[in-house]
């Protein structure tokens, strides 16, 4: 039995390098848009900076190859602005160029998009630890070095006033609780 794309019951979205070729109604409906809307559009639009958008292609060009899934978790802009996290899983049907063809389920997260004294690239790095990452994991995923990442979290560390990881994850998780965004199941 196949289904289609509109068929799925949660927010999916097929695209040829990076560009949105078709979606169903929950994908729409997460970012606040109608599904012609979002059509032939990049998805540059729903990330909050050019940035963060590239960034994140860097990072799934690298752990994407074909037929593997991948997944991060990140900050989307919606209509009007409206920024929440979301986690993404991706599959790739090719193995020389993963966006020439790849399909992604959005789900999003309970985690407030707080104006914390972060950066994007901390945020990043933040995300990766409360995963359970090691500092060794997460420089191989960023492509930055293993001291690099132990200084932005000792910088982290030292800002937000914590110890240890144990206590930074726990910041990260309680700044980051409240209900679930607009769209959520």
């Amino acid at each position: 039995m196949r289904f289609a794309l509109a068929d799925i019951p949660v927010p999916m979205v097929f695209a040829t390098h990076r560009i949105i070729r078709d979606c169903n109604g929950e994908f729409a409906a997460l970012f606040g848009f109608v599904r012609a809307e979002l059509i032939d559009q990049s998805f540059s639009r729903l990330y909050p900076a050019l940035a963060d958008f590239v960034r994140t292609g860097q990072m799934w060009r690298s752990h994407l190859p074909g037929g593997q899934v991948y997944y991060d978790e990140r900050i989307m802009e919606g209509a009007g602005g409206r920024r929440f996290w979301c986690r993404v899983n991706g599959r790739s049907r090719h193995g020389v160029d993963p966006f020439a063809e790849a399909l992604y389920c959005f789900e999003p997260m309970n985690r407030p998009v707080t104006e914390a004294t972060v950066t994007g690239r901390q945020r990043q790095i933040l995300t990766l630890v409360a995963q359970g990452k090691t500092n060794a994991a997460i420089a191989a995923e960023i492509g930055l070095s293993k001291r690099t990442i132990e200084a932005h979290r000792l910088r982290m560390m030292r800002s937000i006033g914590v110890r240890n990881t144990a206590e930074l994850v726990a910041w990260f998780s309680a700044s980051y609780h409240r209900q679930d965004p607009p769209g959520a199941i």
